[in-house]
């Protein structure tokens, strides 16, 4: 896959609703996995049972910033999707998962009762909507308002090399 079909969107300036929306979720819990580490960083995955925590929640703040900044400039979008998917997956398998099955699941820990379906859907909401945001961001691309717009339209533009 070349870099046009990564810059690819034929979708609607409206996109940017949801870049907006997906980039900021990620940006914002990318900063306050340093903000607040024990809550939500280093102290968060050493509760859960995330392996080598004061490496994994820097590295994971980094990954979100990172990639919830360009998601919000809509700079290589499909591409800043990917890792944030392997995220949003780890942090379902490992936070959600286990609230469903009622106790802990391989390595990772559940938090307090209640368990359950109901309760794992009510703390899933946030994940499962930015896993199907990037889903969409990843087949539709950055949309017309965006860096990668402006990129794909400048390339089309220039003489291609025989």
């Amino acid at each position: 896959m070349g870099i046009e079909r990564v810059l690819q969107t034929t979708e609607s300036k409206s996109v940017i609703i949801i870049r907006l929306l997906v980039g900021w979720v990620f940006l914002s819990e990318g900063i306050q996995k340093f903000l607040f580490s024990d809550a939500l960083g280093v102290g968060r995955f050493t509760r859960i049972g995330i392996p080598a925590p004061e490496i994994m929640a820097p590295f994971v703040g980094v990954v979100e910033i990172l990639c919830g900044s360009l998601i919000l400039a809509g700079l290589l979008v499909r591409m800043a999707c990917v890792p944030l998917l392997a995220s949003i997956s780890v942090a379902i398998l490992s936070t959600k998962i286990p609230i469903l099955v009622g106790g802990s699941l391989w390595i990772f820990n559940a938090p307090k009762p209640p368990y359950g379906v109901w309760p794992m859907l009510h703390e899933a909401r946030t994940d499962l909507s930015m896993l199907l945001g990037l889903i969409f961001l990843l087949i539709v691309g950055a949309g017309g308002m965006s860096c990668d717009a402006v990129l794909a339209a400048r390339g089309s533009n220039s003489p291609r090399p025989r």
